[in-house]
């Protein structure tokens, strides 16, 4: 029989695909997607904003006259439209998560008073509805 070692070698842990290894739901990678590109456009602001000029009263023209500043749009946007970036924005979105969900509570708390104030509302004027119309009714038939 072979007698067991004394140091028996155990496996390091598992290197990571990602610095955000957790699963998002697809709403949440929809937010991540659009932070992504909002901070691309954020970036190549300058570029966007020249072939958005150069497009302004132009129609089907537009991709002829303004293809030298599409060009330089395109250019940009693939400059800064990296795996790191995209790793950077999902960062910047679990970062928020807090303000987020603080965003959501006020908005949900406001929602629950403006829902009271309303029920009020609503019940005072139905209130005053069942006056009119009970005493319009007992003095026809007297």
């Amino acid at each position: 029989m072979a007698s067991p070692s004394p140091n028996p070698v155990r496996p390091g842990p598992a290197a990571l695909p990602s610095r955000n290894p957790l699963p998002l739901s697809s709403s949440q990678e929809t937010q991540v997607r659009e932070l992504y590109f909002k901070r691309v456009r954020n970036k190549c602001a300058d570029e966007v904003r020249d072939f958005a000029s150069c497009c302004t009263s132009r129609t089907f023209t537009a991709t002829i006259m303004c293809r030298a500043e599409q060009k330089r749009m395109n250019v940009c946007m693939m400059k800064y439209a990296t795996q790191a970036e995209q790793d950077a924005a999902r960062e910047e979105w679990f970062a928020t998560m807090d303000k987020r969900k603080e965003e959501r509570e006020v908005k949900e708390e406001k929602r629950k008073k403006d829902e009271i104030f309303w029920r009020e509302w609503w019940e005072k004027d139905d209130a005053k509805k069942k006056l009119a119309g009970s005493g319009g009714q007992g003095e026809g038939k007297a």
